[in-house]
């Protein structure tokens, strides 16, 4: 088991109800210190967390609530339990941990020292429940070895996240690619294990939910390439481009100038369903079967619609020069 002198385990969530108790539950036996951050929960999860040896951090209702601002606290917090502190588990409160992976990501980090990141496999609980869950059971699937960045589930060396100041509090979705881009730049390295790390409970139901996730990684676009569009990195601006693209642009090549072509302009949204075809073929070459293929690339391309509202939101919102706020798209889990 790992070390509690050195290590610990960072959980963040907001009224994820039982699906609390299961994460909590996974990490409860790896006996090192848990801090549990919760973000204006209103079903009781700081208490269940308490009942369970969590540590209890509640964020200051205040200051706009974040995944990225709950980690950075938590991490803070941990700190100050662990002085030795030198590498920290984050999980997200809709996910348990595998058994087995907090020892194989310590003993990773520590045979080699240019990693300051390691995460594994992410499995849906549920991945046949509906197609939503499918969709992130296919999104889930990650290449193995060196990547440019992990999800919200990663164990991080204590030090190198500190270093970079941890997350920006202010990025509200993808906060996790931003950080990586800033490790990278320092010369760390980001790998993925062929290991299964957490199970996560995508829970989600409706059509809605599907929209409001997918428009909030149109907005984590818009904000990754304003932070760091202008580097050598290019963050985020080929995303940004594809969605104003299919988003916007060919809408009104097709049809504005419907009526002065006679239709013809029309002929311009086959694109769309090649374009199907194309991510069909992708999803192919990674060993998908034909309905997993279809469903995800007919989604990848669909989602470039609420993606755009993400973007213009998240324009008009730094225009306006108002702060950008929390995009939720889960129901709250079963009170606990």
């Amino acid at each position: 088991m790992p070390d509690k002198s050195s290590f610990g385990i960072v959980v963040i969530g907001r009224n994820e109800g039982e699906r609390l108790r299961a994460c909590l539950s996974s990490v409860s036996g790896a006996g090192v210190p848990v801090v549990y951050v919760d973000s204006g929960s209103t079903d009781g999860s700081s208490a269940l967390a308490a009942s369970m040896g969590a540590i209890v951090l509640e964020l200051d209702p205040a200051l706009e609530f974040s995944a990225a601002r709950a980690r950075n606290e938590g991490f803070q917090r941990l700190g100050d339990v662990v002085p030795g502190l030198s590498m920290v588990q984050f999980v997200d409160g809709d996910c348990d941990l595998v058994p087995g992976w907090l020892e194989r990501g310590v003993a990773e980090l520590t045979a080699r020292p240019e990693l300051v990141i390691v995460c594994g496999r992410v499995l849906e609980r549920n991945p046949d429940a509906t197609i939503y869950n499918r969709l992130c059971a296919l999104e889930w699937q990650k290449e193995l070895g060196e990547i440019a960045a992990c999800g919200g589930i990663f164990m991080a060396r204590a030090a190198a996240f500190r270093a970079v100041g941890g997350f920006r509090a202010d990025v509200v979705a993808a906060e996790e690619d931003e950080l990586c881009l800033r490790l990278r730049r320092q010369g760390g390295k980001i790998a993925s294990l062929d290991a299964d790390m957490a199970r996560h409970d995508a829970d989600m139901k409706h059509f809605s939910q599907w929209w409001r996730r997918a428009r909030r990684a149109g907005h984590a676009y818009a904000q990754g390439a304003a932070l760091h569009g202008s580097s050598e990195d290019r963050h985020f601006v080929r995303d940004c481009r594809r969605i104003w693209f299919w988003g916007l642009v060919l809408p009104l090549l097709s049809l504005a100038p419907i009526w002065p072509t006679r239709g013809i302009s029309a002929a311009l949204l086959l694109l769309y369903p090649i374009q199907v075809l194309r991510v069909t073929c992708g999803g192919r070459r990674r060993g998908w079967s034909g309905r997993d293929a279809r469903l995800n690339a007919f989604f990848t391309v669909l989602a470039k619609f609420p993606g755009l509202a993400g973007l213009m939101s998240y324009h008009l919102r730094r225009w306006r020069g108002k702060p950008v706020t929390l995009i939720e798209h889960k129901q709250a889990g079963t009170p606990v």
